[in-house]
């Protein structure tokens, strides 16, 4: 399982929203590449990015941070937020970002995932924001009553192969992750499928891990100090029975 430590930039600074609450935001780097840096000492292989801006606006406000965090740290990126066509992919893909995350496009243009798998295969996921099991848009700002099941089947179906399942509800409160949900989607056998939303402790990554899940994203929990990065990876290879 891959640990991916958080970077969610707006206005072009490292912050935390909860439950996906822009008005509940809480600044921890003024410059997100020191983030960026501090997760590649820590022992990251991914780091996981959203452009929150992106994400609501469907614009690329923080395309200049975001190259530079790419051109500072060689480990591989994980970018969601305001990729909803394929030129925005296209860009995202020649910076130079590993894997792109689609959130509100796969809801309001479906037609979007095929195209985007056919031209860049494994490098695309999709993002599945829910509360109550049912997918939020444009930065969790648009409720839907969508089935977040229905549409991981459909990506799955369409050749996806990650998806990052996010319960809002969880996000940033450091109060454990939606076992049952992420549970129920793995049992599917859909995809490759990240966990992100309410780990708070080293055992919620344990937890995550023994369900079978792909990655897991953790952002509050490091950047409140409640565990390192280090320990955070050990944790995950605890839980898969890997020795350090």
């Amino acid at each position: 399982m891959i640990v991916y430590p958080a970077i969610d930039i707006r206005n072009g600074k490292a912050v935390r929203l909860v439950e996906g609450d822009f008005d509940r935001e809480t600044i921890f780097d003024a410059d997100p590449v020191d983030a960026a840096l501090r997760w590649k000492e820590q022992g990251a292989e991914w780091i996981h990015i959203v452009d929150l801006d992106g994400a609501r606006d469907g614009v690329r406000a923080n395309q200049s941070t975001i190259e530079r965090i790419r051109t500072s740290v060689s480990v591989r990126l994980q970018l969601g937020g305001g990729l909803r066509d394929m030129d925005a992919l296209s860009a995202a893909h020649t910076l130079g970002i590993d894997r792109m995350v689609i959130g509100s496009a796969a809801v309001s243009h479906p037609e979007l995932i095929p195209e985007a798998v056919a031209a860049f295969g494994g490098a695309i996921a999709v993002g599945l924001d829910a509360r109550d099991g049912q997918v939020a848009t444009r930065g969790w700002v648009e409720q839907t009553s969508i089935d977040a099941v229905e549409i991981a089947q459909r990506v799955a179906d369409q050749g996806v192969e990650h998806i990052v399942f996010t319960d809002i509800g969880r996000d940033g409160r450091l109060e454990g992750p939606n076992l049952h949900a992420l549970s129920d989607l793995i049992a599917r056998n859909l995809t490759g499928i990240i966990a992100s939303g309410g780990i708070g402790s080293l055992d919620d990554i344990e937890r995550v891990a023994r369900t079978g899940a792909s990655g897991v994203i953790i952002g509050a929990a490091l950047y409140h100090r409640h565990f390192t990065l280090a320990e955070a990876l050990k944790a995950a290879r605890h839980a898969l029975g890997v020795r350090s």
